[in-house]
């Protein structure tokens, strides 16, 4: 995936939550993407709001979404039901874009006009670039409406960030019993010769296996 898929996916949602970190306490807020180019993912806020200090405090952000809607309705056994969408989410490192740059932008891009006018319009507003990130689009359809298996993660950086791996893996110490595989709902596990492996592009780290597993081969990685 190159920047203008990723740009794509969040912009499809439109109002995206955004992270941050202050003085080790988490904080969110309600905000949205306006433009991206080669160097990264672009967004505006106020100088004069919290958010900005922290922006410039930590230099980091993580962004999500979900589409195509966040609300929850049941099936007739009051299980929760989500129909067939996506979530999407990046974490990264941003720097501060000025106005002189943003002009420049907009010269030959449209989509920071946006910015430009906005800032004209409001002296305090100012633009953030996300230009070195990590992330991935969690596709999902839990009821297999569409396809034979509940969920496909496509993982995504740029900017010379890399994709740390997070989740669970079935070591050398697999018996080959097949109770991981038969427990797996999300159908993410196969046999390769003698031992059983996971495709993490399907498995949603949701510990069926790890509870299962009578040999204690599955490794929880956390980073």
């Amino acid at each position: 995936m190159d920047i203008t898929d990723i740009y794509d996916k969040f912009d499809q949602i439109g109002c995206l939550t955004f992270a941050t970190i202050d003085n080790g306490i988490p904080q969110t807020r309600i905000a949205h993407l306006f433009a991206h180019d080669h160097e990264g993912l672009y967004f505006r806020t106020m100088i004069t709001k919290p958010f900005y200090e922290q922006l410039k405090k930590t230099e980091k952000v993580s962004i999500c979404g979900m589409f195509p809607k966040t609300s929850v309705s049941h099936n007739e056994d009051g299980m929760p039901y989500f129909a067939p969408g996506y979530t999407i989410r990046a974490t990264g490192v941003i720097k501060e874009i000025s106005l002189e740059t943003l002009k420049e932008k907009a010269g030959s891009n449209e989509m920071f006009m946006l910015g430009v006018k906005d800032i004209e319009k409001y002296p305090a507003m100012t633009t953030f670039c996300m230009h070195k990130a990590w992330g991935e689009i969690y596709d999902f359809d839990f009821e297999m409406e569409h396809r034979s298996h509940k969920l496909l993660r496509t993982g995504f950086c740029f900017g010379g960030a890399v994709i740390p791996f997070r989740g669970v893996r079935i070591t050398d110490e697999c018996i080959s019993c097949g109770d991981c595989y038969e427990g797996c709902s999300f159908k993410a596990i196969s046999q390769d010769n003698e031992h059983f492996v996971i495709d993490h592009s399907k498995c949603d780290v949701c510990g069926d296996c790890y509870t299962v597993c009578p040999a204690n081969a599955i490794e929880i990685v956390i980073g």
